[in-house]
């Protein structure tokens, strides 16, 4: 057993859901590559006191059945996960899917109407257990990342495992500054951005949601943005990997979208009223994580990235948005991706990647590493 995989669990099991005597989790696990962590964290949990159940997913066979899916056959899929997921006090999530354009050729209403209808089973995970969501290290991740196996299982192990604690003490001086902010300007290339963020919480995810982690995040003010953006970093969403992402925005909604298919990106923001709307502003910060690989939950952490999200708004931070998408588009702001700027109330946060502020320097990757 990789001694790495040891401290993994136990990480996860204390620190990110803190799991108590005589609580149940459940453990979700998509690819073989995956059964290693998942045995030994049914024995830890058993050793902590702990309920492990064990949930086998196969992305293959979701694609069988979201081909030809009917709304009753969701109904009745929703239903017997919903009624497991009200049991659970807590929820790990791997994903290690051999090919992740498995779903690319599933039918964009027949996708909508798979997300839209089991979007509770969702809601409930998110809003009433303790969660966190990975990946795990296989071929086609370290294919994406261009990288060898060996070599990415140990950037994996790296960046899972760092010091999520000291990450979220420098995070606290960013949380108290977007809780006094009111007006966010974005500028880069071809992105100029305008919106409020005034009542709306800053929240620090430090660990203890995904892994690998390292954002803080607000909301914007439903109505609230205007002008424009592009975005520079891929993003695969339901096996299509969308480039060249460029929004016209208009009092908070996206009146007018483009990407390298133009088509699909309108209905994926049709599939209802708040898809396009946003429900999440948040700063990628995590030092190990610097170049997109088209998995959101690396990339989204990025440092020196933001993500701005078309769709859904968490309760945390609930501006009233409500979507069956929640989309975490990223645009890296470093140098060698072209540069930018954040500014708040007039004030500038972060230029090119880097916070200028002294109280969040903290948060710049030399000093989290």
């Amino acid at each position: 057993m990789d001694t790495r995989i040891e401290k993994l669990s136990a990480l996860l099991l204390d620190y990110s859901v803190a799991l108590k005597p005589g609580e149940k989790i459940l453990l979700s696990y998509d690819g073989d590559d995956c059964r290693p962590m998942i045995k030994q964290m049914i024995r830890d949990v058993y050793k902590r006191g702990g309920v492990p159940f064990v949930e086998i997913r196969d992305t293959a066979m979701v694609r069988e059945q979201a081909m030809h899916c009917s709304k009753e056959q969701l109904e009745l899929m929703r239903d017997v996960q919903l009624k497991q997921m009200k049991e659970m006090d807590a929820f790990v999530s791997f994903r290690a899917n051999p090919n992740k354009g498995e779903l690319s050729d599933v039918p964009q209403e027949k996708q909508n109407l798979w997300d839209s209808t089991l979007l509770p089973v969702q809601n409930e995970r998110v809003n009433n257990t303790k969660w966190v969501v990975l990946r795990y290290p296989n071929n086609s991740m370290a294919q994406a990342s261009n990288m060898s196996l060996d070599g990415f299982t140990d950037f994996y192990f790296n960046v899972c495992t760092l010091d999520y604690a000291k990450m979220s003490r420098a995070m606290d001086p960013l949380v108290d500054l977007m809780d006094r902010t009111d007006q966010v300007r974005i500028l880069g290339p071809d992105t100029d951005l305008s919106f409020s963020i005034k009542g709306l919480p800053g929240v620090k995810c430090a660990g203890d949601k995904n892994i690998p982690d390292g954002e803080v995040y607000s909301c914007p003010v439903r109505d609230s943005m205007n002008g424009h953006i592009h975005y520079n970093a891929t993003s695969l969403r339901a096996g299509f990997t969308f480039a060249d992402v460029r929004f016209e925005v208009r009092n908070g909604k996206i009146v007018e979208a483009t990407a390298n298919d133009t088509k699909r990106i309108n209905e994926l923001l049709d599939t209802d009223d708040g898809a396009r709307y946003f429900g999440e502003f948040s700063f990628g910060l995590n030092p190990y994580v610097l170049h997109p690989m088209n998995d959101t939950l690396f990339d989204e952490k990025i440092a020196g990235s933001f993500h701005l999200t078309p769709g859904q708004a968490y309760d945390d931070c609930d501006n009233g948005n409500r979507s069956a998408v929640h989309w975490d588009l990223v645009n890296i702001q470093r140098p060698e991706y072209g540069g930018g700027e954040i500014w708040f109330d007039g004030v500038l946060v972060r230029k090119d990647g880097l916070f200028v502020l002294p109280e969040l320097q903290g948060l710049n990757p030399d000093a989290l590493k």
